[in-house]
């Protein structure tokens, strides 16, 4: 686990713009068992790739024209039965942080792992992003 100075202002990064934080198994439960609508979650990390690149892409994808209904993040390290709750609804992808995934109905429909994430950049992520959420949203 990492010391909550360390990241409370990593996950406010995301929860200031609009995402619930997901902090137990329950949440993610409710949030995910949905059948209706869709759902983006990310795995955020304190790892330089998330601050960098994953939270400031998700950032520039969710300012466009359609959106997910809910957007929604756990934080890996620190929340930890919400993030193993998380990654059972990301199967068969394997765990991976920082991460990015859009659920449609209940399914999974789009899924950035950590190494389509590292080393792009914010808009390259965000293009990926907003091309999936004008096709799923």
């Amino acid at each position: 686990m990492y010391p909550e100075h360390l990241t409370i202002p990593m996950e406010k990064d995301l929860t200031d713009f609009g995402f619930h934080g997901l902090k137990s198994a329950e949440e993610v439960s409710l949030v995910l068992e949905k059948k209706e609508g869709t759902v983006l979650v990310v795995v955020n990390s304190v790892c330089g790739c998330a601050a960098g690149n994953c939270r400031p892409g998700v950032k520039i994808a969710v300012e466009n024209a359609k959106v997910p209904d809910t957007l929604a993040t756990v934080f890996a390290g620190v929340d930890r039965d919400a993030v193993n709750k998380a990654r059972e609804f990301m199967l068969p992808y394997p765990a991976s942080s920082p991460s990015i995934a859009l659920f449609k109905d209940g399914d999974l429909v789009h899924f950035l792992e950590r190494h389509q994430i590292e080393g792009n950049s914010a808009e390259a992520i965000a293009a990926n992003l907003k091309m999936a959420f004008d096709n799923f949203c």
